[in-house]
């Protein structure tokens, strides 16, 4: 998509296991595009979910995510970004194309990897004081890595687990083309 009279728009959504980054990196890529002028905005997909309960068929509450990102997407769109910057899970290419769909924009995909001892270190600091959800999460991380490995959904894969955060957001949006 490209604006009457401005450069093209494009979603780039960061994906990965729990515990890799996601938000972070989207945070830092947000902040580098600022900071390069860029019209931009993140969006963290988890809160466009989060609702209790969930319908007992969308364990993850993504049908609410998709009706949320397509309001929330074209409200920034309408104020003028140009690059829209996603953290969240897509676990197969339908996942995929309803984002796609939902952002109404080109998206690309990039795949946080991290070592898994890695991202269960950084869990058990994140839920120290929470054993119920650092079981929960230290479970998920093994069973997510696996199910984006089998999914490919990404267009390309960015090595985070021995990267600042800031560096991991620089490779992401270098891989993107956007710097």
């Amino acid at each position: 998509m490209r604006t009457d009279s401005g450069p093209e728009v494009r979603a780039l959504l960061i994906t990965g296991t729990v515990g890799a980054g996601k938000t972070s990196v989207a945070d830092a890529a947000g902040d580098l595009l600022t900071g390069s002028g860029v019209p931009n905005a993140v969006i963290d997909m988890d809160w466009l979910r989060r609702s209790w309960p969930a319908p007992a068929d969308d364990r993850f509450n993504f049908a609410l995510l998709l009706r949320n990102l397509r309001c929330v997407a074209g409200n920034y769109l309408d104020a003028g970004v140009t690059r829209l910057v996603l953290a969240g899970v897509v676990e197969d290419a339908e996942d995929r194309r309803q984002c796609e769909k939902a952002v109404g924009v080109g998206l690309s995909v990039c795949r946080l990897q991290v070592e898994l001892p890695v991202v269960r270190q950084r869990l058990s600091r994140r839920h120290a004081d929470e054993p119920e959800a650092l079981r929960w999460h230290l479970d998920r991380s093994g069973e997510l890595d696996g199910i984006l490995d089998r999914a490919r959904v990404e267009d390309f894969t960015v090595d985070a687990t021995h990267h600042r955060v800031d560096e991991a957001a620089a490779e992401v949006l270098e891989a993107a083309g956007w710097r």
